[in-house]
């Protein structure tokens, strides 16, 4: 295959660094002053007609569990990444020319659902209060909330749909690629490889016989950590690789931390399940519906009827079938009269990125 040359101008990526407030110690550890990359669309340094004076839309990138800003603007073999899509895009006619940037909002858990937390971070306001107008500050911006959008994919769709409904007075629209959603039918059936997970940490080895139930549980009642977590988080965080199913047992601690925060809880969160004998714990997995986005629709409906423009996409054989999420999503929007467009393709949740020649067009023209 020959070697990626462009065809046409691709725009420039800038790297700048930012100190949060928003996220300065926080509970986990992680670094408040963090490298944010930034696309500039080629038309940024034109300096005929409009030229220099000339302003853009804004998109902002909210990246997937496990991965980080900058991911997207890494070099990728055999396909583009994000800039070069969006530069692919506005030669080919497809998209206005727009700035688009890549926080990093990634945490010692592996990632966060772009909300506050007390366990993980308050990156609602990171991204809200702080990136929002230092990226007005640095750059040509149409800086308004008409003219500002952000996307994403799975916990980033998860994020944009949130901040869609939460957050509208920042942005004007929003795109959702296989966004977490239907917190019942989505997350529940994962929990017991969690469980599975987190039982090669327990304190005691099991042994083949007789056991007392209620001499095991110690507080997982309650939602309360006996230290298998700990001892998991501490084994992950020592590793230079963790595997397949420790990441999605990580995954899952990393949803109760923004779920279900507790800062007098062990770890700072509480979990969903008894951890001994994986019964559902009712109080506690009611916090973590209050962030459905299913449930949410209702109550944000008049945000969500501000915006200028919501994308909403899936593959019909996403393999954590949030395609069902994505359906009953649409579903409860349309009864609400909030207009939007969804759309399912033959595809699952890995490699879809190229998902994005549909949203950003659909975007940057909804905020031109």
């Amino acid at each position: 295959m020959a070697m990626k040359r462009a065809k046409w101008p691709g725009g420039r990526t800038v790297t700048l660094e930012h100190a949060s407030k928003a996220l300065a110690d926080n509970a986990l550890g992680d670094p408040s002053t963090r490298l944010i990359d930034i696309w500039l669309p080629p038309q940024y340094d034109q300096n005929h007609g409009r030229g220099r004076g000339r302003r853009f839309p804004v998109l902002f990138d909210l990246v997937g569990y496990a991965g980080s800003g900058r991911s997207h603007t890494n070099w990728r073999a055999f396909g583009d990444n994000v800039p070069e899509q969006a530069a692919r895009l506005v030669h080919q006619n497809k998209l206005p020319p727009c700035i688009i940037v890549f926080p990093d909002c990634f945490t010692a858990l592996g990632g966060n659902q772009y909300i506050n937390s007390s366990a993980v971070g308050r990156y609602a306001d990171y991204l809200t209060r702080e990136l929002v107008p230092f990226v007005d500050r640095e750059f040509r911006t149409q800086a308004s909330r008409e003219h500002r959008g952000c996307f994403g994919k799975s916990s980033g769709g998860y994020g944009a749909m949130i901040h869609g409904m939460r957050y509208a007075r920042y942005w004007g629209a929003i795109a959702v690629h296989s966004g977490d959603a239907y917190f019942d039918f989505v997350y529940r059936a994962d929990w017991p490889n969690t469980l599975n997970e987190l039982a090669k940490h327990r304190r005691r080895k099991r042994r083949a016989g007789a056991i007392h139930v209620p001499a095991e549980e110690l507080g997982a009642d309650a939602g309360l950590d006996d230290g298998r977590v700990r001892r998991f988080l501490q084994a992950i965080w020592s590793k230079p690789s963790p595997s397949t199913a420790e990441v999605h047992c990580l995954m899952n601690l990393a949803m109760a931390a923004s779920y279900d925060p507790d800062p007098d809880a062990p770890n700072g969160f509480r979990l969903p399940f008894n951890l001994e004998t994986g019964e559902l714990i009712e109080a506690r997995w009611r916090n973590w519906l209050k962030h459905d986005p299913i449930r949410l629709v209702d109550r944000y409906r008049g945000n969500l009827k501000s915006l200028r423009g919501i994308f909403i996409d899936c593959g019909w054989r996403d393999q954590y079938h949030i395609h069902y999420g994505s359906r009953v999503l649409s579903k409860r929007l349309g009864q609400v009269g909030v207009v939007h467009r969804y759309e399912e393709f033959d595809d699952t949740h890995s490699g879809i990125d190229y998902r994005m020649d549909r949203s950003l067009p659909f975007l940057a023209r909804a905020l031109s």
